[in-house]
């Protein structure tokens, strides 16, 4: 069974078919933010900290971080602030942390200070990327995200994306990287630009899971870019994506009706032993309320070893212009 091992400095985290559904909170990320944007360049970390106990309060798995705000060079600039600001983090709350960035000076100044075993997001199957990105996730023994787009760009051909993974995890390989460090993005297309992107992604899952038996993500809002009442389709999506073989997803924890989709997911994948975060979580929840209960810590089977619990992103981004 494929087990990505993701930790901080005192909790493990595993990702896999077997697990519960993994939630990589997304908010600390100034893309599309610019007052967040703002405040990170000013040395002002007020809403990032906000951001890490509401996400982590929320019941969020994991947390990315992100400091790409608009730079003239962001590689003089960028590694500074990401290290300043996943070193925030991780002295605010003890979750494993996801290393988001496009800036390799940045993401390998992020792993000199990560503590744990964070997940380096991300790689693409862009040769520079590739040849860039992997000795760093190598050299720090950590796992990575890889994005199913190259130089070609992204493709609406579900069976380039596949091939661009399949890549990737070649790839990995001949750096020696075991594909239980690979985490996948088959890239997620608003449904409201491409009609059958659902079903599209499903296919792309299942296939990722039998054939390459790797870990999957993706950056879930992306499926309903444009619509109204989003958090109702992404709430839809979830139980979808995990049935089809999804582990984890980029996402906000801080919707009360999308972490309610998560959980009741997981029981019903049979990942939340005896229901016991079910029920700790909504034992006192009163029909009507629209306040989130307090979360509990997920129990994840055969993982006693790991302290389990419980979209803004470069490749959705791309990803919706390319559906438009």
């Amino acid at each position: 069974m494929t087990r990505t091992i993701v930790a901080s400095a005192t909790r493990e985290i595993v990702i896999g078919f077997d697990q519960p559904f993994c939630v990589i909170g997304e908010r600390i990320n100034p893309t599309g933010r610019k007052k967040l944007a703002a405040e990170m360049q000013a040395g002002n970390f007020e809403t990032v900290i906000k951001d890490a106990l509401e996400q982590a309060a929320c019941g969020a798995t994991m947390l990315d971080v992100n400091a790409g705000v608009t730079a003239v060079d962001p590689n003089a600039t960028e590694p500074g602030l990401l290290v300043q600001t996943l070193e925030i983090v991780q002295n605010l709350v003890d979750l494993p942390l996801s290393i988001d960035s496009s800036v390799t000076a940045a993401i390998e100044a992020g792993l000199k200070v990560a503590k744990g075993r964070p997940l380096v997001n991300s790689v693409t199957g862009e040769e520079e990327k590739l040849e860039a990105i992997l000795p760093l996730v190598k050299k720090y023994n950590v796992p990575v995200v890889a994005i199913s787009n190259d130089e070609t760009g992204i493709s609406m051909d579900p069976d380039v994306r596949f091939a661009v993974a399949k890549k990737i995890v070649e790839r990995c390989a001949d750096f020696g990287i075991p594909s239980h460090d690979v985490v996948v993005d088959p890239l997620v297309m608003p449904i409201g630009a491409l009609g059958d992107a659902g079903r599209q992604v499903f296919a792309l899952l299942r296939r990722l899971r039998e054939e390459l038996k790797v870990n999957t993500t993706c950056g879930l809002s992306n499926i309903s870019f444009g619509l109204p009442h989003r958090h109702g389709i992404n709430a839809a999506f979830i139980p979808m994506v995990i049935g089809a073989g999804m582990t984890s997803a980029i996402m906000n924890p801080v919707r009360p009706q999308e972490m309610e989709a998560v959980r009741g997911a997981n029981v019903l994948a049979g990942t939340d032993r005896d229901c016991m975060t079910w029920i700790k979580t909504y034992k006192d929840y009163k029909p009507g309320e629209h306040a989130a209960p307090a979360p509990v810590p997920v129990v994840s089977p055969g993982a006693e070893g790991a302290a389990a619990g419980g979209g803004r992103r470069r490749g959705g981004r791309d990803a919706r212009r390319a559906a438009g």
